[in-house]
């Protein structure tokens, strides 16, 4: 019971990370109007986030072991909160994504820390999988929630309701944070991996803005091209340096453990596909079916309740089938939603229509998170869980930025001379090219659960899911 209340608050930690991804998507619409976005520099008020969130994980995820995971959840929330509040103030595009970027940068400390926290605070096994679930439910069903609650806010009290809200919550988090997290212990002094953490992070970041960058204007553009060459030169760099260190950003031993690269392979084709669902979905509640804010937000209750569910239920598949079939049998799952989904997307369809794929949609996502991260630290001591939290982080959000550029490219329909319910059909006709698109590279992360050994069938009461 010591330890309820401390998970609640890193529940907390991990809703507001995934909460700001989305909550923004349902006010996109008069976020463009009224400070004056282009429907292709749109994508810039969810990619600004995910950027710097992307790029500096593996910073963060380190600094959490060197400096100290409650430190780091302070800052990140603080950094949270300061944000928030710029970008509910921004009445220009430059300045709204700064505010996101500076948002991204937040998440890249918040997250990392509260990871490492729930999973250092508990014993690997039926414990760490609940405390996980815990996690999962509150990250996960953040990203739905945060279209249901965007969609609120964006309704009653205008788009800028969707940062301001976020400054209480960081500021009962930070507080919170010294009166029921246990205090950093002294840490011995150690080298810090500088030229890592230069390289790394400005590699990942160039490479995530390069994908943005392309699909937005081009592959072949110049700044598509220079990002995309900046960036593999830097991550080379990375990878010789984490090779020679003695004291690296990211050891390069811990992608020797399978549960670890297995889980990095997974989250990956997860980023790329069922995380940026939502945002499609989105544009098909209020650009198809003509769905104001408010009833957008609603409309997200189907998909939040799936994606509830699966991480409940993920829980319980674990012990009885072990890691690698449960990872399999997510994924199938997270596919089927999606395809039915996307061949429900029609002018004339209704959100009943669209109830079944919703659901599933949800359900396989639940199912994915939950597993793919209690995978990511199984096996994995704990100085260095950090390290781990921020590769897996890494990972999710520089695959979702990634996905989320290409998808978009692929949703893009030209409306040119188009009125009407014919510009509504293109639309529809784009979005499910997209999650068609998504459904068939997610089917690729089956191959995370194949590279895992067998393991035999468990009762509810195993006490380790050590043979995955």
């Amino acid at each position: 019971m010591r330890l309820v209340i401390p998970l609640v608050l890193l529940g907390l930690g991990s809703m507001i990370t995934a909460l700001d991804f989305t909550i923004v998507y349902v006010a996109l619409p008069q976020i463009a109007r009224d400070v004056g976005f282009s429907p292709y520099s749109l994508q810039w008020v969810v990619s600004a986030y995910a950027v710097p969130f992307g790029g500096f994980l593996l910073l963060g995820g380190r600094l959490s072991d060197m400096v100290g995971r409650r430190r780091m959840f302070v800052l990140g929330m603080l950094l949270y909160g300061v944000a928030s509040l710029l970008g509910g103030l921004a009445a220009s595009p430059g300045l709204l994504i700064c505010a996101r970027a500076l948002q991204g940068l937040g998440g890249a400390v918040l997250m990392p820390a509260t990871l490492s926290l729930v999973v250092t605070m508990f014993d690997e096994g039926p414990a760490r999988n609940r405390a996980m679930t815990v996690w999962a439910v509150c990250g996960a069903s953040g990203l739905s929630l945060g279209a249901l609650l965007g969609g609120m806010l964006t309704g009653v009290f205008g788009w800028p309701a969707v940062f301001f809200v976020n400054v209480p919550l960081t500021v009962v988090g930070a507080v919170a944070a010294f009166a029921v997290l246990t205090p950093d212990v002294a840490r011995r002094a150690g080298r810090f991996d500088v030229p890592g953490a230069l390289t790394g992070t400005a590699g990942i970041t160039g490479l995530v803005f390069a994908i943005a960058h392309g699909a937005e204007r081009g592959w072949t553009s110049a700044g598509a091209v220079v990002s995309f060459a900046a960036a593999v030169a830097l991550l080379a760099a990375f990878l010789t340096i984490e090779a020679r260190t003695s004291s690296p950003l990211m050891p390069l031993r811990l992608l020797a453990n399978r549960h670890t690269s297995a889980a990095a392979w997974a989250i990956l084709v997860y980023g790329l596909t069922l995380q940026c669902v939502p945002y499609f979905v989105t544009l098909h509640f209020q650009d198809v079916l003509g769905y104001d804010a408010m009833r957008s937000g609603l409309a997200f209750l189907g998909p939040t309740l799936g994606i509830t569910a699966g991480n409940l239920i993920s829980e319980r598949l674990i012990p009885l089938l072990g890691l690698r079939s449960t990872m399999i049998f997510s994924v199938l799952v997270g596919v089927a939603g999606t395809v039915v989904l996307a061949l429900s997307l029609s002018v004339g369809g209704s959100y009943a229509g669209l109830l079944v794929g919703l659901v599933g949609f949800g359900l396989g996502a639940g199912l994915s998170f939950n597993t793919m991260f209690i995978l990511a630290a199984t096996g994995v001591a704990a100085h260095e869980q950090g390290a781990v939290s921020g590769l897996a982080s890494t990972v999710l959000q520089a695959g979702s930025s990634a996905g989320l550029a290409v998808l978009v490219a692929v949703a893009g329909r030209d409306t040119t001379g188009l009125t009407g319910e014919a510009v509504r059909a293109a639309t529809a006709d784009g979005l499910r090219s997209a999650l068609l698109v998504a459904a068939a590279i997610a089917v690729t992360g089956v191959l995370a659960g194949l590279t895992l050994p067998r393991a035999a069938r468990r009762s509810p009461e195993s006490e380790t899911v050590r043979g995955a």
